[in-house]
């Protein structure tokens, strides 16, 4: 199929464009146009090229490949769950079953049945589950057996919700176990344990910083112990009960502080990441007594105890810490970086320990299980090797011979569906499981995982401090560029098949295709000039994901494993728990010694004037690009963190879609003329979101025009002779792609980008990233950007400063908005008559009462005004909402037969990311 598919369009490719085939790219030449050979740098490729052009979702001799530059290949036998993502996992006391909390599917409680290796029974609040409750909301741990096995406690936001279990493993009468609001703190709760009775559950009540003791029968609590912040993990051992506090100490005098879920935790001002992690014990002989602290490494998770030993995951630290309970104190810190070309990004997220002396570490950033042998807590490890998992596993156990892993991706976003393409949230998660092989093996294995994570060398070679020639991308870290301004312009939520399907060059699907030249004439005219990328992908489900990785190149586990619920934090700018210590893209190039601006990206906060409609901006606008006056408005976004802060235009609007696009535009032109630009300028442009008072057609045009100016202002600047410019979508969740949910359209425009290509070469976000990375000098943030290679073959050594110029919209921005703007309604230039038409907002007779319902549903979702939310509204039913509007209301949405009305959308629950109750 993808043969044919890539012959057609080849086919296609010779009508409209006379081209030819140059190291596997198409050199793209308009009629009328000239052919722009490949630079010197177009062969060069490092770590990334050993996915060539291989696509997410193909397996190969090295496995299947994901769209986080690894490929999967599991050790063992694998079983792929495909009701979402697993959150946390527990073995039954008889080893029979294992009970997985999941997210992003149809279900928030999946039972295995570990004799047959099959699901046996799914709870949630969908039509799908088995066994009904409320919600589907769950939290980072859990969920937790009675020592009998009689009862199952699934933690949920504001408690959990307590199941007996049956004879066969199933369950059965669940009951709500209330923990109360702390004002605005909800319970979200983390690890539960219960007595050696079973008479008393202790709980991690994960949002109020504090334990609490739990009639197991009545579920009343009996007693309360404040420990530090954000705890998670619970272990007993003897009479004391050990807590992992993932957000380090409570704050004291003369502390630097950021906010954690209400909460002012010990973090950096530059990096905006905790500084502490603590393990709080409490003496259950002396349930007066206050809790005693250990101080362990960063973002302290997991917890597992054995032979008068608690092991703790680091996550933030990569490392484990072995307490000795008999001397209360870290004993030994065991690394797990198992690569030597960096020392953070793995993400320890669990572990065990097997009868025979074998520590079991998961590494859940690198797919991977590092295996140590272990005598006592005071003798150093010694470090075996690495075994190959399926993508991010969380937990690990052991039943009899059997190690057990609970994968949180499984095989990513793969889920059978009767759509016509994939989706992002079209998640799964999975369960290996095999017998420990022995140490030869295990090496064996351990190049398999260097190969899947591209840790076979480094591109992160330092200049040699000898003058060397100024090259696009530079081969080492801190030779110089030819570029000196980067522009990284962030955008929301599209495929490449959503934008640019109707392409035919590309390796695309125009049944898919939502926003084509009609709607995006500028992206569509950008990737024509500057090349078309067929075969890059986002890595994120959603934008909380999104961002850290454009922001962080990592999607840290705090994140990874608060998908859940949400209720903490979802956009993780106002939550120190969410960021790596090792920083950002903007902290690394201002250590690197470059400037930086920042236009909305990685904001949190907005006020704007209580007239200032999406109208009135739109107008204003209009007004500012006709005669150059500054706004008529004064909006303030704002950032928790300092040192974003610092270099942010604050009258620049952060998310929200009742501000127009090219009101953003207009705002960074003034500052463009003013200023000039920074080495590193990002931007937030997120009317392609959708969702506003406009159409959706409307909004992403306005998109398309702004992002059009914006390269038309810069391309006609003095700048544009050193200046690249990538646009990228934070993740491609609102639509569908026949390739994979994950792919997405980029651009890179430059006077050094290969010009008039078709380049089906892997790259993700990742590569991007650490292409922006060499050519400013920074140094990259993490194992994830440090294995990624530059995207060196996407640039030429000999310029072509042919600036662009931006094309007219030809859908009308004030497209579906109800009430007019006071300067009048935008007339469009022509359409053109080759492409698609621009949708009709007109809804007909037929379909009037189920648009009524889903704009009922809208006005509820967040979408507009100072405390929108990315992502608030559940992706099923905003996807389907949106294929509905850019079908005139005549097109189910692919695979299905009719058009649903909001309550209706097959799989449409997903916890919301609320994080202001």
């Amino acid at each position: 199929m993808q043969v044919t598919r890539r012959r057609r369009r080849a086919e296609k490719a010779h009508v409209v464009f006379l081209g030819r085939r140059i190291g596997r790219r198409t050199i793209l030449v308009t009629a009328g146009l000239t052919t722009l050979a490949l630079g010197a740098t177009g062969t060069a490729f490092a770590q990334t090229h050993q996915f060539g052009t291989e696509q997410v979702g193909q397996t190969t001799d090295k496995g299947q490949v994901i769209s986080s530059d690894q490929y999967l290949a599991p050790y063992g036998d694998r079983l792929v769950i495909n009701d979402g993502k697993i959150m946390s996992s527990s073995v039954s006391p008889d080893g029979t079953h294992l009970a997985a909390s999941v997210t992003d599917g149809d279900g928030a409680l999946t039972i295995v049945d570990l004799k047959t290796w099959k699901v046996q029974q799914l709870v949630g609040n969908n039509a799908a589950a088995n066994l009904r409750i409320s919600g589907n909301d769950v939290g980072q741990e859990g969920p937790s057996y009675s020592p009998d096995g009689s009862q199952l406690w699934l933690g949920q936001t504001d408690g959990y919700t307590r199941f007996t279990v049956n004879a066969d493993g199933t369950l059965a009468d669940p009951v709500s176990v209330k923990i109360p609001a702390d004002g605005a703190k909800h319970a979200l709760v983390g690890a539960a344990v219960f007595s050696a009775d079973g008479s008393t559950v202790y709980s991690a009540v994960n949002g109020q910083n504090r334990v609490v003791a739990i009639d197991a029968a009545t579920g009343a609590i009996e007693q309360s112990w404040a420990v530090g912040n954000a705890p998670r993990d619970l272990v007993q051992v003897g009479g004391k009960l050990y807590v992992s506090n993932e957000g380090g100490r409570p704050a004291k005098s003369g502390d630097t502080t950021l906010n954690s879920y209400n909460t002012q935790v010990p973090a950096s001002p530059v990096t905006g990441a905790t500084t502490t992690g603590t393990v709080s014990v409490i003496d259950l002989a002396k349930p007066a007594a206050a809790p005693a602290t250990i101080n362990v490494g960063l973002h302290p998770t997991a917890l597992y105890a054995k032979k008068g030993t608690v092991f703790v995951t680091d996550t933030a630290s990569n490392d484990v810490a072995v307490i000795d309970t008999a001397r209360g104190k870290v004993v030994q810190t065991i690394s797990t970086k198992p690569w030597p070309e960096a020392s953070v990004g793995y993400e320890p997220d669990a572990v065990t320990l097997t009868d025979d002396g074998h520590l079991l570490v998961t590494l859940g950033r690198a797919n991977a299980i590092a295996v140590y042998k272990y005598r006592t807590a005071q003798e150093p490890v010694s470090y075996v090797g690495l075994l190959p998992t399926d993508y991010f596993p969380a937990e690990i156990t052991t039943v009899g011979k059997q190690v057990v892993v609970s994968n949180t991706r499984g095989i990513d976003s793969r889920r059978p569906t009767t759509s016509a393409g994939h989706g992002t949230h079209d998640t799964t998660s999975s369960l290996t499981h095999f017998t420990l092989p022995n140490d030869r093996v295990i090496r064996a294995e351990t190049a398999k995982v260097f190969q899947q994570n591209g840790w076979t060398s480094s591109d992160v070679k330092l200049a040699k401090g000898h003058k060397a020639k100024a090259v696009p991308v530079p081969a080492r870290l801190g030779d110089p560029s030819t570029i000196k301004h980067v522009f990284l312009i962030v955008k929301e939520n599209r495929t490449y098949d959503q934008v640019l399907g109707d392409m035919p060059q590309g390796d695309g699907d125009p049944a898919l295709t939502e926003f084509g030249e009609n709607v995006t004439p500028n992206q569509h005219a950008l990737a024509t000039q500057f090349g078309l990328y067929d075969n890059t992908y986002d890595i994120g489900t959603n934008s909380a994901e999104g961002h850290n990785w454009l922001m962080q190149a990592d999607d840290p586990e705090y994140t990874e494993s608060s998908a859940g619920e949400y209720t903490r934090s979802y956009d993780t700018e106002d939550d120190a728990l969410g960021h790596q210590k090792s920083g950002f893209l903007w902290t690394g190039a201002q250590a690197a010694g470059k400037t930086v601006r920042d236009f909305g990206e990685f904001q949190q906060f907005l006020t704007k004037p209580a007239d200032a409609s999406w109208q009135n901006l739109y107008c204003d606008a209009r007004n500012m690009n006709a005669t150059g006056q500054p706004s008529g408005y004064t909006l303030d976004s704002s950032s928790p963190i300092p040192s974003l802060n610092n270099v942010s235009l604050p009258t620049f609007p952060k998310f929200d879609t009742s501000v127009p696009d090219i009101y953003r535009e207009q705002i960074w032109q003034q500052d463009f003329e003013k200023n000039g630009p920074a080495n590193l300028n990002m931007f937030w442009l997120s009317s392609d979101h959708t969702g506003g008072p406009a159409s959706p057609a409307a909004q992403v045009a306005d998109n398309d025009l702004a992002v059009g100016r914006m390269v038309d202002t810069i391309s006609h600047s003095k700048y544009w002779k050193d200046s690249a410019i990538f646009v990228v979508e934070d993740d491609s969740q609102a639509g569908l792609d026949h390739v994979d949910g994950h792919r997405a359209p980029i651009q890179i425009i430059s006077p050094y980008a290969q010009h008039g290509v078709v380049d089906d070469h892997y790259y993700s976000q990742i590569t991007m990233v650490r292409t922006i990375e060499q050519i400013l000098g920074i140094h990259p943030m993490n194992q994830k950007d440090s294995a990624a290679s530059p995207m060196t073959g996407a640039f030429r050594a000999k310029p072509d400063d042919t600036p662009f110029t931006a094309l007219p919209n030809r859908t009308s921005l004030t497209a579906g908005v109800t009430t007019p703007p006071s300067c009048g309604v935008d007339t469009p230039a022509p359409q053109d008559p080759k492409a698609a038409a621009v949708p009709s907002v007109s809804v007909p007779a037929a379909e009037k009462t189920v648009a009524a319902q889903w704009n009922a549903w809208k006005s509820k979702q967040r979408l507009t005004g100072p405390n929108a939310v990315p992502d608030y509204a559940p992706p099923a039913q905003m996807n389907h909402f949106t294929w509905y509007q850019t079908h005139n209301w005549a097109k189910p949405y692919p695979g299905e037969s009719k058009i649903y009305a909001p309550d209706a959308v097959p799989g449409a629950y997903i916890p919301s990311a609320d994080n202001d109750d």
